[in-house]
């Protein structure tokens, strides 16, 4: 054999071997991935069957949701729902008339609105607002300078009024207060600040009544104006929503956070020592959020969540339900699966590590993509935590994860509103007697959210049974926080007795 000879028999021999290694990293790659792939997979069924939620597990939410309202209704902390007296005994009717305004304070903005109203013929002929940003200096000042500045908003929008827009001259304008902080009510237009969240820190508010130093506000400029009702957002959908229509039972808000509000009988509130009101009910506030139950199947992340927030131990319900939370929980989930099973290659994507980065609405939108490549699960990663070049598979387990997560929080809703029927007997055909009740939802998360309304409202028809899902309503009710405190100021109007000249 020649050189030549040899040394292509040489060459040869190192192409196949080159080759047969080249094979071998391939195999022990897709191994590997195969393996990652595995793992990612097996932290997906884990998520899956610690977010499950079938129908017997609803139900026994529901179950624990009504006992807690009885509960909470008894005496003051003897539940984890507050069940806040609101002093709403008077919810309108329709045929209020005149013109009222309303403060919707919740913020870093807050609104004015004038809405005049009609009777039963015009209903709300007309109704203007405006909105007024809140300095930052503001809201870590004192409380005479925050009240100031907003009785001075008000006193500019009451000066844009129509010449001759009050239909009852002489007597004073009235006023609803939507204010959305912890306050310890004590009358239908009177309420202590417990203490101020989002971002406000004004010592000298807090055991001051908020009432009180609006109205001493409204005294220094001169705005004649009376604040006939002190509510919170979903005291006022409630209203809002019985204003529309007179079967409304219950208001539940599905938004940022969550809450629910229902009318009771007066006689099943034990812990009410105050004078039967004239209308034989009572509107109760029940901070739902903070709602627990062992029943509620809670996981790892959710734990972490709690453990790691502002609150721990606290307002349970509406961290595995509310669109502040969702894409959190989406969030760790992913970065999970990065850290464990290399969801997205070989290093963990900084951003991904970054709380709350990834919001609600962004999930909505990954979770209702129909294109047939997921373009939109793709530019969302791409753009929120710079993850580039995914490809359709790992686009649609996203999607799965967003099912999971949103299903969940869509399915418990619906087993709490189950639960405020079962408190009113509301639930099934015989106890209800045929009457319809209908619940006023508002909120972003249920308005926006559309895989998230669909599967709560098909989930409470599933627990219902059809012959009484028939019987129940779920009615959108808008902007509740302004409107329903402007038709809660006429319905509690101090001139309600007075004969119109």
């Amino acid at each position: 054999m020649g050189k030549k000879e040899v040394a292509l028999v040489v060459c040869r021999t190192a192409a196949a071997a080159l080759a047969a290694a080249g094979a071998a990293v391939l195999v022990r790659r897709q191994m590997r991935k195969s393996g990652r792939w595995a793992k990612a997979m097996a932290i997906v069924k884990e998520l899956e069957d610690n977010c499950g939620t079938p129908i017997t597990r609803l139900h026994h939410v529901a179950e624990a949701m009504t006992v807690e309202m009885h509960a909470g209704l008894a005496s003051e902390g003897g539940s984890n729902l507050k069940m806040l007296i609101s002093y709403v005994d008077n919810l309108p009717s329709g045929y209020e008339e005149g013109l009222f305004y309303a403060l919707d304070l919740g913020g870093t903005n807050f609104r004015v609105l004038r809405v005049h109203l009609g009777g039963k013929e015009k209903r709300v002929a007309k109704q203007e607002f405006r909105e007024v940003s809140i300095p930052p200096h503001l809201m870590t000042g004192t409380s005479d300078a925050l009240f100031d500045y907003i009785a001075e908003a008000l006193a500019k929008f009451v000066a844009t009024e129509d010449e001759g827009s009050h239909p009852f001259p002489g007597r004073e304008r009235e006023l609803g207060f939507t204010f959305s902080f912890p306050v310890k009510q004590t009358s239908i237009a009177s309420g202590t600040l417990i203490r101020w969240t989002k971002g406000f820190s004004i010592e000298d508010a807090i055991g001051e009544d908020v009432v009180g130093e609006l109205t001493k506000a409204l005294k220094r400029i001169g705005l004649g104006m009376r604040i006939t009702a002190l509510v919170n957002d979903t005291v006022g959908t409630l209203a809002g929503g019985r204003y529309n229509n007179s079967d409304v039972i219950a208001a539940v808000i599905l938004g940022t956070g969550t809450n629910a509000a229902y009318v009771e009988r007066a006689n099943a509130i034990p812990k009410w020592h105050g004078p039967p009101p004239t209308s034989g009910e009572m509107v109760i506030n029940m901070e739902w959020g903070n709602f627990m139950s062992s029943h509620l199947p809670l996981t790892e992340y959710d734990q972490a969540l709690d453990t790691e927030s502002l609150n721990p131990g606290e307002q349970i319900f509406e961290k595995i339900i509310s669109g502040m939370y969702l894409g959190e929980i989406l969030r760790r989930v992913l970065q999970r699966m990065a850290e464990e099973a290399a969801f997205f290659g070989d290093t963990v994507p900084p951003k991904l590590k970054t709380p709350f980065i990834l919001r609600t609405p962004d999930m909505s939108a990954m979770h209702h993509d129909t294109s047939s490549d997921l373009d939109v699960v793709g530019k969302k990663l791409q753009d929120i935590l710079e993850i580039s070049s995914t490809s359709l598979e790992v686009r649609k387990v996203i999607i799965k994860l967003c099912d999971i997560v949103a299903i969940r929080g869509a399915r418990l809703s619906a087993a709490g509103i189950l639960g405020i029927l079962k408190k009113l007997e509301r639930d099934n055909v015989t106890t209800s007697r045929g009457q319809k009740s209908v619940i006023a939802l508002d909120g972003g998360l249920f308005e926006h959210y559309m895989k998230f309304s669909a599967s709560m409202e098909s989930t409470l028809k599933e627990l219902l049974g059809e012959e009484s899902a028939n019987n129940i309503v779920i009615q959108h009710s808008n902007d509740g926080s302004g409107i329903g405190a402007a038709l809660l100021a006429a319905s509690h109007s101090s001139y309600l007795q007075a004969p119109v000249s």
